[in-house]
């Protein structure tokens, strides 16, 4: 099969899911500045989010370009990652309800782990379709800032009942270091 169905197929997916968060963002009750005080955290929830999910969606759109067809195995390993994906919207949602509470805290990244590990299984299921001695292999590489953003997703989660805080942190570093465009596969076409 060809790549462009199911990246045309999960750009719709992420499109939706997308609008799904941003209508979690709730309206002010008031219409005064001060009444969009207690949506700070939600929008920044939400700010998040959205980074997270365009840079998902960045990546994956070089990911299946760079795949010369697919297989059964790839769809579902890409399903497993829009799967991921599609909860966010919950997940932000709850942390921008109550974002001291480590519950919430906790579970989004759980949510943010679990994205990552499926897209790394993504790219593992496409490299074993092209061969390790692909261009795509050799572009990958050991994926130093995959196995480096699910130890730092890892260590929020735990961190999450004792300082939540630094689990934030841990979110947005994840997002600032691949807000940085990854050209490992753009550089090898």
């Amino acid at each position: 099969m060809n790549p462009s169905r199911l990246e045309a197929f999960s750009d719709g997916v992420i499109a939706v899911i997308i609008t799904i968060m941003v209508l979690e963002i709730k309206m002010p009750h008031g219409a005064d500045i001060l009444a969009l005080q207690p949506l700070v955290p939600a929008f920044f929830g939400y700010v998040l989010s959205f980074v997270i999910i365009g840079i998902y969606w960045n990546n994956h759109h070089h990911l299946l370009h760079a795949a010369k067809h697919i297989d059964g195995r790839i769809m579902w390993a890409n399903l497993h990652l829009l799967f991921w994906l599609s909860l966010l919207p919950f997940l932000t949602g709850w942390l921008g309800e109550y974002p001291a509470a480590p519950w919430p805290t906790m579970l989004y990244g759980v949510g943010l782990l679990l994205c990552a590990i499926s897209y790394t299984l993504l790219q593992t299921s496409i490299v074993a379709l092209h061969g390790k001695d692909s261009d795509l292999a050799k572009a990958l590489g050991g994926d130093l800032k995959g196995k480096l953003s699910i130890i730092l997703y890892a260590t929020a989660i735990i961190l999450a009942f004792s300082l939540p805080w630094i689990s934030y942190v841990l979110y947005v570093a994840v997002a600032l270091m691949w807000f940085i465009p990854d050209r490992r596969i753009e550089n090898q076409g």
